[in-house]
């Protein structure tokens, strides 16, 4: 009899150790575009407007577009689902608890738990996974005394229903050029799910409690990293997402830096951004192809790129200090957020109900 294999969420054929060298297949060249042109849209669309938080317009069509090859109804629901539950939990929790430390923490870890059980089962996993990030960036920018929370939602709001546009034109002007197949559908055990849920969201949890506390406002790499490691929903994953984190941010804010002096004084100049943006979002889309499209160093250069230009870039300031704390706070998140992961699989496997079983499928 075969031995029982539960696969990994990011099963990836190549890493940043061993990439895959090899030249992108077709439909591979056309998600390339699609996340590139989609990511330069959102950002010159939200500088053009004159929009407020202009990562939200930035990111969000890289992870609509990058971490899922299609766009149909069921996707397109998951992300507005998500756009609707993380403002009303914004507008309402926030508004409500905000100020009071034992009630936000309960509630947040509640929704916490929530999008982490929406991931580990699969089916609506785009939904946890654009949740998570969402409500992560927008907790963060709530805790700024200055920030407006009806301002921050209507900005979510205005960047999801736009990147959904965006999403759509980028699939109509570069379609897929074969068919994709079906990904396979993972049945793994009750435990195993129960072991990802609580250990994911009790470690978000934690990230979000550490921040708060510390007053860590200007972190937001950092913050939006010790979410994007625990997409894995496991220590065995979290460890390989943690090491191509960390050299996403590196690569992300050197890239960064180098346009900043290749821009000098003409950071002001919108087109000039946008091309350079556009440049790089293609190029670390490319190895995010090569990576097998899981959330690993491309998309973590990705993210870095669209935090730096869409909240840090303008001209009255520049990139250097931000890009260089940036990668600083971000390796201490990493590897905060590891240990915290694996404290919580040792304990979690202390218990037959919360055991992790890795089986293998292959005979």
């Amino acid at each position: 009899m075969g031995k029982l294999t539960l696969l990994l969420p990011f099963k990836r054929r190549g890493s940043v150790a061993r990439p895959a060298h090899r030249a992108l297949t077709p439909n591979e060249v056309r998600q390339c575009l699609r996340v590139a042109f989609g990511a330069a849209l959102g950002f010159t669309i939200s500088k053009l407007m004159g929009w407020n938080y202009g990562t939200f317009f930035t990111v969000y069509p890289m992870l609509l577009l990058g971490m899922v090859p299609v766009l149909n109804s069921h996707l397109i629901r998951q992300f507005l689902a998500n756009m609707t539950l993380v403002s009303i939990f914004v507008f309402v929790v926030q508004g409500m608890f905000g100020d009071q430390p034992v009630p936000m923490t309960v509630a947040v870890f509640l929704i916490f738990t929530f999008m982490f059980r929406c991931m580990s089962q699969g089916a609506n996993f785009l939904f946890g996974a654009a949740g998570m990030v969402g409500l992560s960036m927008q907790l963060h920018f709530a805790s700024y005394s200055s920030a407006s929370v009806s301002d921050l939602v209507m900005s979510n709001v205005a960047a999801s229903l736009l990147t959904v546009l965006i999403a759509m034109l980028m699939h109509l002007l570069f379609p897929d050029v074969e068919a994709r197949a079906r990904p396979p559908a993972v049945d793994k055990p009750k435990n195993n799910e129960r072991h990802e849920v609580i250990l994911a969201s009790t470690v978000a949890t934690l990230s979000f409690i550490i921040f708060q506390v510390l007053d860590l406002q200007g972190s937001l790499s950092a913050q939006v990293s010790s979410i994007l490691i625990l997409f894995p929903l496991n220590w065995y994953g979290a460890g390989r997402a943690a090491f191509n984190r960390a050299i996403g941010t590196l690569v992300g804010c050197n890239v960064g830096l180098v346009w900043q002096f290749v821009l000098l004084d003409h950071s002001g100049l919108l087109w000039f951004v946008s091309i350079a943006l556009w440049i790089s979002v293609m190029l670390f889309a490319r190895y995010h192809m090569l990576e097998g499209g899981g959330s690993g160093a491309g998309f973590g250069a990705m993210t870095t790129m669209g935090i730096l230009f869409g909240q840090y870039l303008s001209p009255q300031q520049d990139l250097v200090y931000n890009a260089l704390y940036r990668f600083t706070s971000v390796t201490v998140s990493v590897a905060a957020t590891l240990t915290a992961v694996y404290l919580m699989h040792c304990f979690l496997n202390q218990f037959v109900a919360t055991r992790f079983v890795v089986v293998n499928s292959a005979p």
